[in-house]
Parts: structure tokens; C-alpha cells; sequence
């Protein structure tokens, strides 16, 4: 006799659908799982074994074979526990196998026969429901799996609950929707004394979701600023936090179901690996790039991190996806993310001027800096020198404008680039940093005077192709937040100052001449 029931495998945030099958034969009395699984799915049968101990049930003395199908597609996680239980509870005749023909199950099991809480319930959720099926889940996933919309979902404390509700003595009901969490107030942007260039440049990267870098010596504001950014946001839409739950799911950081509108805010340490940052391992999990989807990845002491490693965001910045390769899968994860990032000038922190200036400058700051590479660097559209806080600093006044106003302006800025985009052409994006193409150059409607000077600097300060293209995403963005429809020579021109490499370099004196 044999029995089937559905479950899912995830390739990144997709759930791939998933047979097993259980048969009853005769012969020599084992329990076998075959089907490609790791070391958690061949430990399974003992789990269903004690779970089934705990019920008060034996399993029979015959040989059973769990398939788990189709068999050239890797499993992976103790998901599996719950599914390969009820096809061998329904070839038992415990459960009607009809009973289970319109559900998928996933979750994992106790000894003692509850079902623990399982990572991926909501995309599992997404997947079975556009099968048609419902899903059988742990009754702790109940409320995030709920938050799939149409899919029926049974969450169950335990394998006996289970039997009951389909032998209709005990039905258990539909769970709901875990909480939605406002965004924690964060600190304010009245906390930064000086630093005004910065902090328009702050305001500018959250406009247009550009790319940031700060440049200054220790104790200069730079972690500060870069913390007040997620302040400037708006909050995640439907579809935003849909696609980063997905990738929170996976990586098994969503509670009870409770989801948040805030973006994400992932701050690495430096000595993270390249996997701990793009994603990997030994079961291709998502990495911080990935759990900044929709978000903010900061990278504090920015040349620290491993060359590798940084070099490896250099795909993920263009494409906003990362693709983990191995030998019998490839892994796609989504990576729009918003890099912000801060450095010192020099390792000795100061550079070549001020209070405790390097006495290796230049060498120094060239080759502390040189560990940053060029199309890396080419990939950031504001680089910001933060100048020392002085004591006359720090004797003003609280600004008078604070986090609450520049969020204003940030939010009206980014209305205005909904509002092209849904007047543009099919998948044109709402935010200027993703822009490109014809529509780009719709959008800028550059005068001859901006034209003309960004020529001149693509000429003279070697700009490339891609700073052609980023100057033009970043001036647009400026012209946004003075209301301007169109962009003008004034825009242009604090475009290429922000996108200078290093002090004196080429490209800086170009951008200073034209302002």
C-alpha cells in the first residue's frame, strides 16, 4: 500500500514543489528515506519513529521506503519529518488518505510528537497556495504562514491534534496573520552638530536610494549619520515587504509571524566573510546583502573588510540579485539593497592635515585607500569627505531641522519619481538610483549648459560609462528635491563633485572647477 503527500524544497525563496511517497512492502522490516536528502532528512525516520512511540503508535512491522520525489533534486532541513509522518500514518490507514490529497505539510518533529517551527512557512505558504493545495504547518508558523492571502492554512501544536482534526473529533481553526510591527523611532538627525554636507548628502542617497560613502578621521560623525538613514525612508510597500519577508523567512528571523514596514538595516562586521556576505555555505543560505533587501547594507571600515569579499557585492549592486553557484544547484536570492559605507582617510585615521595628521601621507592614505577597488568605488554615486567635529561644533544649538523634515522632503521626492514611473514605459523603476536607458534620459531633460558640462567632465575627468550614467541618476535626484522638472547645469555640477574618488584626484578637480 502506498501513500503520497506534498511538501516543498526551497531553492533560495522558491519553493519547489515535492512528492513523498510511502510504501508498505514486504521483506526485511527497515524504514528506509531515499530521495536525496541530507544528513537532518536520513535522521528523520528516527524522529518519526519516537514521535509515533510518544503517540502510542508502532510502526509496522514491514519494510517501508519514504521517496521523497522528483530524487535528482537535493533536500535539505528537518522539514521533511512532518510530510514523510502522514504518508506513513495514511499508508497505515491512521489518517484517510484522501484526506490529505488538497494539502502540503512541512515541519519539523519532538520525540514526543509536537511539531517544532520550521524556517521558509511563508514562501512555502506562497508556493502551495499557487498550487492549489493548502498548507499543513507547526502551529507557531500559523501566523506568518497566514500572511499568504488566499491559502488555507492548519497549524498544528502536535501529529495527534493532526489525526484528530482529519478524524473530525477535535478540528483546529484557521490561524491569523501575525502582528504588523511599526518602525522603532529612531535617533534623529538633530543629533549631528555640523556636518552639513554630509548630511545633505545623506538626505540626496535617500531620496534616490543612491550609493554612500563617507570619508573622514575617527570621532567625525560618519557611523552616526549612516545609523539616521533608515529615519529618511519611507516605510516598505506591499510588494517590498512581501519580497524581503520572503528572504527573512528563509533565514528563519520572523517570529511568530510578525512582520515590519521599516527596511532593513544590516550592519556587518568587518572581518565577514565573502558567504556571510553574498550568501552560502554549506546549505546556500542568504547572506547580509540578501537580509538587506529592500533596505540598507552599512559597511563600516569600509577597506577592513577582505578584498573578496567586497569585490563579490560589485554583481549584486547592478543586478540587485545574487546568484550563490554550486555544483549540483544554483541559488537565486534578490539583493536590491542601498550601500552606505565609512572609512578613514588613512589606517592611522586622520590623513595628511589636523590635529594627529599621518606622517606617511600621502603613501599612506594611497595605499590604505588603493584597498577599495575602482569598479567597486565606481559603483558608489556620493563620496562624502567628513571633516573633523570642532569645538565650535559642539557649542551650537540642537538644527533646527531634525529627521522629521528631511524625511518630508525625502518622501516628496521620491513621489515625484512614482509618478514618472507610472507614466513611463513597462518596468520603468520609481526610484532614480535603478534608472536607465531611454527612460533616464526622458527623465533628465538636460539643458544644453548641464549637457555640455557633463560631457566636459566625461572628457577631461575620465569618467566612465557607468559614472556617466550614475551622474545623470544623481543629478536627477537633486533636481527632485529642489522640485525641478528639469536638470540643469547647477545639478550637474554638484553631481560630479560628489562623485570624486579622492581629494586631488582628476575627476575631483574637474567637479570643483564646474561648480
Amino acid at each position: 500500500m502506498a501513500a503520497r503527500v506534498v511538501t516543498v524544497a526551497f531553492q533560495g525563496v522558491e519553493a519547489v514543489r515535492v512528492e513523498v511517497e510511502v510504501q508498505l512492502t514486504g521483506g526485511l522490516v527497515a524504514f528506509m528515506v531515499v530521495g536525496l536528502g541530507d544528513k537532518a532528512v536520513g535522521e528523520s525516520r528516527e524522529r518519526v519513529r519516537a514521535a509515533f512511540a510518544g503517540m502510542g503508535l508502532s510502526l509496522p512491522a514491514r519494510r517501508m521506503i519514504a521517496n521523497l520525489a522528483p530524487a535528482d533534486l537535493p533536500k535539505v532541513g528537518s522539514h521533511y519529518d512532518l510530510p514523510i509522518a502522514l504518508a506513513v500514518m495514511a499508508a497505515m490507514g491512521v489518517i484517510p488518505p484522501d484526506a490529505l490529497a488538497d494539502w502540503a505539510a512541512m515541519g519539523e518533529l519532538a520525540l514526543d510528537g509536537r511539531i517544532l517551527p520550521v524556517a521558509g512557512a511563508l514562501p512555502a505558504s506562497v508556493a502551495v497556495g499557487a498550487m492549489g493545495l493548502g498548507l499543513i504547518c507547526p502551529e507557531a508558523c500559523g501566523p506568518e504562514a497566514a500572511w499568504a492571502g488566499e491559502t488555507r492554512v492548519l497549524a498544528a501544536p502536535s501529529l495527534i491534534a493532526l489525526v484528530n482534526h482529519f478524524r473530525g473529533t477535535q478540528v483546529l481553526s484557521p490561524p491569523k496573520p501575525g502582528p504588523m510591527v511599526d518602525a522603532e523611532r529612531g535617533p534623529d538627525l538633530r543629533d549631528v552638530k555640523g556636518q552639513e554636507n554630509a548630511k545633505r548628502a545623506l538626505e540626496i542617497a535617500a531620496a534616490g536610494g543612491h550609493n554612500l560613502l563617507f570619508v573622514g578621521p575617527p570621532g567625525s560623525g560618519k557611523s552616526m549619520m549612516a545609523q539616521r538613514l533608515p529615519g529618511l525612508l519611507p516605510p516598505l510597500t506591499a510588494e517590498e515587504l512581501l519580497s524581503t519577508s520572503m528572504v527573512h523567512s528563509v533565514a528563519g528571523l520572523i517570529a511568530r509571524g510578525q512582520l515590519t514596514r521599516a527596511r532593513p538595516f544590516r550592519a556587518p562586521h568587518h572581518s565577514a566573510s565573502m558567504a556571510a556576505l553574498t550568501g552560502g555555505g554549506l546549505k546556500a543560505k542568504p547572506g547580509e546583502v540578501s537580509l538587506a533587501h529592500n533596505g540598507v547594507l552599512f559597511l563600516d571600515e569600509l577597506p577592513e573588510f577582505s578584498a573578496q569579499a567586497l569585490d563579490s557585492l560589485r554583481q549584486p549592486l547592478e543586478t540587485g540579485e545574487v546568484i550563490v553557484a554550486r555544483a549540483n544547484a544554483h541559488v537565486r536570492y534578490p539583493a536590491r539593497v542601498q550601500l552606505v559605507a565609512a572609512m578613514n582617510p588613512c589606517r592611522c585615521g586622520h590623513g595628511g592635515a589636523g590635529h594627529g595628521a599621518c606622517g606617511r601621507a600621502p603613501r599612506c592614505q594611497s595605499d590604505y585607500q588603493g584597498r577599495v577597488s575602482g569598479p567597486l568605488m565606481d559603483r558608489i554615486d556620493l563620496q562624502v569627505e567628513v571633516p573633523p567635529v570642532t569645538a565650535a561644533d559642539l557649542a551650537l544649538p540642537p538644527p533646527a531641522e531634525g529627521t522629521v523634515e528631511a524625511a518630508a522632503r525625502v518622501t516628496a521626492a521620491r513621489a515625484l519619481q512614482s509618478e514618472r514611473a507610472a507614466g513611463g514605459p513597462d518596468g520603468a523603476t520609481s526610484l532614480n538610483a535603478q534608472a536607465d536607458g531611454d527612460f533616464l534620459e526622458a527623465v533628465c531633460n538636460l539643458d544644453p549648459a548641464a549637457r555640455a558640462l557633463l560631457s566636459r567632465a566625461a572628457e577631461t575627468g575620465g569618467l566612465t560609462a557607468r559614472g556617466w550614467t550614475r551622474t545623470l541618476r544623481l543629478a536627477r535626484t537633486i533636481a527632485d528635491l529642489e522640485g525641478s522638472g528639469a536638470v540643469r547645469r547647477v545639478h550637474i555640477a554638484e553631481a560630479l563633485i560628489y562623485r570624486r574618488v579622492a581629494p586631488g584626484s582628476a575627476m575631483a578637480g574637474t567637479a570643483f572647477a564646474a561648480g
